[in-house]
């Protein structure tokens, strides 16, 4: 499949081309680039993780092992084990899966809110807009993770909560975007003639402004995913989320406090973990915004 070209005149006697992707270009472009490759990779190794973690680890994440108590990194448990015995190569793929799933679940919650009320502002303004904007602007006096762990503090103590609490953080972000995307799409000429047509509002909305409003609302959940992946590990560290013994990577740093200096492996292997998972979705969601930008194939 080729790339299509769109002539654009410039001076007199002068002829410009920008390139605009084709779906078989877009998927070359992200193939070269290597540092989205790289996270898409990762990702993958953490999606698959958390869905076949019974699997995978290699222990109960759960059950003490007394005769092993903080044990070095070996053969029998190759990223040793916690003050209970507890492998930790085994809490830590268990932990991942927890993190994975506030990490969906939160970018769900906050898209199912956030773009209809999105939707609604930036298309029929005045008031409806004037309403979401000062939502929106309420919410945001707050930092994304003080906000998280203020909800989480007023529902309580526990891994759906702490979900709850961060999608419903992360719903500004995501009205501000469906929102941006609603204002230019709306004066775009295939959503007048649809309204010429006689397209009533719901067929503007959802069938020609939000399937071209995806691929922003795309590249804001691979950024949204790993701002809940450390907003669990915070609130869990915090013992606002997942509560013990139930493994996530913010109870195992909670509890690798006291054991710095004589395990410091209790520490480091969940803290690359959260490292990890972040980054390859902030490296994927870089690679994504390159080639699902509009104006990326303008040369």
């Amino acid at each position: 499949m080729t790339t299509a070209t769109t002539p654009v005149l410039t001076t007199p006697g002068t002829k410009k081309t920008t390139k605009r992707r084709t779906g078989s270009g877009k998927l070359r472009a992200l193939r070269k680039n290597r540092l989205a490759l790289i996270g898409a990779v990762i990702v993958a190794v953490f999606i698959l993780a958390a869905l076949l973690a019974p699997l995978i680890a290699p222990y109960d994440p759960a059950k003490p092992d007394f005769g092993n108590v903080l044990a070095e990194p070996n053969w029998s448990h190759w990223l040793g084990t916690d003050d209970l015995g507890r492998d930790q190569l085994s809490r830590i793929v268990y932990g991942a899966r927890a993190s994975m799933q506030v990490g969906v679940v939160a970018v769900v919650l906050a898209f199912v809110i956030g773009v209809p009320l999105g939707l609604v502002g930036g298309y029929y303004g005045k008031f409806a807009d004037g309403a979401v904007s000062r939502l929106t602007d309420t919410m945001l006096a707050f930092p994304f993770l003080v906000l998280a762990v203020g909800l989480a503090a007023i529902l309580g103590p526990s891994l759906t909560n702490a979900t709850i609490a961060i999608g419903i953080s992360q719903i500004p972000a995501v009205i501000r975007i469906t929102r941006a995307e609603t204002l230019r799409l709306k004066h775009v000429d295939y959503v007048a003639a649809a309204v010429a047509n006689g397209g009533g509002d719901g067929t503007v909305l959802f069938r020609h402004i939000l399937p071209n409003a995806t691929s922003a609302l795309i590249v804001q959940a691979t950024v949204g995913i790993p701002a809940a992946i450390i907003g669990e590990a915070l609130l869990s560290f915090l013992g606002l989320g997942v509560q013990p013994p139930a493994p996530s990577l913010g109870v195992m740093l909670s509890g690798a406090q006291s054991f710095l200096a004589p395990a410091p492996w209790l520490a480091v292997f969940p803290g690359l973990a959260i490292v990890a998972a972040t980054l390859a979705f902030n490296l994927l969601g870089d690679g994504l915004r390159d080639v699902l930008d509009p104006r990326g194939g303008t040369r």
